[in-house]
């Protein structure tokens, strides 16, 4: 926000200037202002940043993913709710961000700044336009391709749309060039763009496009896959060995993981760009407000699928455990995956109200499945009630280039054990893990291959998105790994939740001894005083009840059962907006929309 500040004062200050002047044109004395020396290029390369996603944007990124149950469906997976008449005025088809980068490039020209600057602040450019570019790809396919200014009555802006394989590839030689010249090799703040999370961001966009290609035949790319997982493989191989970035471990299992999303200043050893809160400026982020609020959020809890993916402390899988399917919630949560208790409510979690810390089991006012997300909240509940967040919000970190290192060299064929311990075997580590950390494993599981990737027959590869699932969950990846991978289908799973073994019997949920919550069709004479009281009976207030139990007496919560989502082959890809194809018919629209 600093930087932003800076970058419009002096954009201010060279147009009230350049009023004054009679016979230099305003555009080129901006133009001289600014080009012909680093003060003015690094000014204006400022601006560039709001390319970037904003904290609440980052935090709320998988607010539609397969493994959250809502408050209501997203109109994009209910039929006959969203089309290219309802996708008018998002900002998904917005172009001027565009302009602003492209006028950059064309006019950082002037031989006053050495080439060297030259090249850096151009490097920095161009990262931003491939950025803006990616953005653009995975959400609408083919887009077209604008690597100049356009004056207003130019032809070109009434083109068509470039082919995907054309942009894609502009977008890898953007980031070339940028990885190149990027002269940035730290930054502290973990704010700006630097060499090394130009080279990770490109691990993550080669990495989408080579699975996108090799799992979406019909776009007739498949050919190409593997030159892009090999580019990915080779960006993220390059991060690890010359970035100077490792894991955070300086909490302990218990807390290291959830550090990273709590913490005021980012934490340097893993945390590559972030959005950073400033009290001094009054610039915060709305994190506690969106997940602890009744009516602010989505309500976003986890299913009971994604909670069951989650291994046990040993490295075995949850769902190896005889009697799985029926265990309460207190019981389920003992002896996993230390990352599970960073986030959801669970255990001994506890809250500050007032500066005492106190015992908070999961709340049906927050919560439809039993499995609140705490991995972005601060513990003080003082934070909740509006956007008054102080942690920095992390948009690039270190584990995502190993997930990624791992995942291309898998999709490739050429996975190792020494490629496992590095990457899946020291996050789970981290994660206080204790079996299988050193080889890759060779048994698929059932659990994984029946309930979300039944094409996968690698165990290797199979692992790997399990561990991509958990660790990168909430961080905004989800829906892109759904739409790369061709498996649209998870998105319409029941979102269900924590087991319930019988109606009217209150449950402890963390077990201290205080009984939390009980699930009734008719309310009792005597309720216990403490206790929520949640209604699943088949109708309320005259209508559907969303939430059931899924043998109507017992089982698992269930959420919005009668609310129909779909997915279909269109909605790998959003629809041109019609009001954009109204004005330029050659834009044409996405198939089935």
């Amino acid at each position: 926000m600093k930087r932003f500040c800076l970058w419009f004062a002096f954009s201010a200050v060279f147009v009230a200037g350049c009023k004054k002047l009679d016979q230099t044109p305003e555009d080129s004395a901006i133009r001289s202002s600014v080009f012909s020396n680093e003060k003015g290029l690094e000014l204006y390369a400022n601006s560039f940043y709001d390319v970037l996603p904003s904290a609440n944007e980052t935090h709320r990124g998988d607010e539609m993913s397969d493994y959250g149950a809502r408050s209501q469906s997203p109109d994009f997976l209910v039929a006959g709710a969203y089309n290219s008449r309802t996708s008018q005025g998002e900002k998904g088809w917005d172009w001027r961000k565009l302009r602003n980068i492209n006028f950059f490039i064309e006019n950082n020209v002037d031989p006053k700044v050495s080439p060297e600057v030259r090249k850096q602040y151009q490097g920095l450019a161009r990262f931003f336009r491939a950025f803006f570019y990616f953005q653009k790809v995975k959400r609408y396919g083919d887009v077209p391709w604008i690597n100049k200014t356009f004056k207003v009555d130019d032809p070109a802006l009434y083109n068509g749309r470039a082919a995907r394989a054309l942009v894609m590839d502009s977008v890898l030689a953007d980031l070339d060039f940028a990885i190149a010249n990027i002269s940035r090799s730290s930054d502290n703040s973990k704010t700006l763009i630097t060499k090394s999370v130009a080279l990770a961001f490109k691990s993550r966009v080669c990495l989408y496009e080579g699975t996108f290609r090799k799992y979406h035949p019909e776009k007739n790319l498949t050919a190409t896959a593997d030159q892009w997982l090999t580019e990915a493989a080779t960006a993220a191989a390059a991060t690890m060995q010359t970035s100077g970035f490792t894991l955070n471990t300086s909490a302990g299992e218990d807390a290291s993981y959830r550090q990273l999303f709590t913490s005021t200043a980012p934490v340097g050893s893993e945390i590559m760009l972030s959005v950073v809160a400033d009290a001094n400026l009054a610039i915060y982020n709305d994190a506690n407000w969106y997940w602890t609020s009744a009516t602010y959020g989505s309500r976003l809890s986890f299913t009971r699928t994604f909670v069951n993916t989650y291994l046990n402390i040993d490295g075995t899988p949850f769902t190896s455990k005889p009697g799985y399917q029926t265990m309460p919630f207190v019981e389920e949560v003992k002896g996993r995956d230390k990352r599970l208790q960073q986030t959801i409510r669970m255990g001994d979690y506890k809250r500050i109200n007032g500066g005492t810390p106190e015992a908070a089991p999961p709340i049906f006012s927050y919560t439809y499945t039993g499995y609140q997300p705490i991995k972005w909240t601060l513990d003080d509940t003082k934070y909740d009630g509006g956007s008054l967040n102080v942690n920095s919000i992390s948009i690039l970190r270190y584990a995502e280039v190993l997930l990624n290192y791992a995942e291309a060299k898998a999709e490739l064929g050429t996975f190792t054990d020494a490629d496992w311990s590095k990457t899946i075997g020291v996050l789970r580590q981290r994660a206080g893990i204790k079996g299988g950390l050193t080889t890759k494993p060779t048994v698929v599981d059932a659990y994984m291959k029946q309930n979300y990737f039944p094409d996968v027959t690698d165990a290797s590869l199979l692992e790997i998105r399990r561990e991509r699932g958990i660790e990168l969950a909430l961080e905004g990846l989800r829906f892109d790994d759904i739409v790369r991978w061709k498996h649209g289908e998870l998105m319409t799973k029941v979102w269900n939740g924590f087991y319930v073994p019988a109606l009217d019997v209150p449950m402890d949920l963390n077990g201290d001894g205080k009984l939390d919550v009980c699930f009734y069709k008719v309310m009792p004479a005597n309720p216990v005083a403490g206790v929520n009281y949640i209604n699943v009976a088949p109708t309320i207030n005259g209508g559907v009840n969303p939430q059931r139990l899924s043998n109507d007496t017992s089982g698992e919560l269930t959420w919005l059962t009668t609310v129909m989502r779909t997915f279909e082959a269109k909605n790998y890809l959003y629809p041109i907006p019609e009001s954009d194809r109204i004005v330029n018919p050659k834009l044409g629209q996405n198939p089935g929309w």
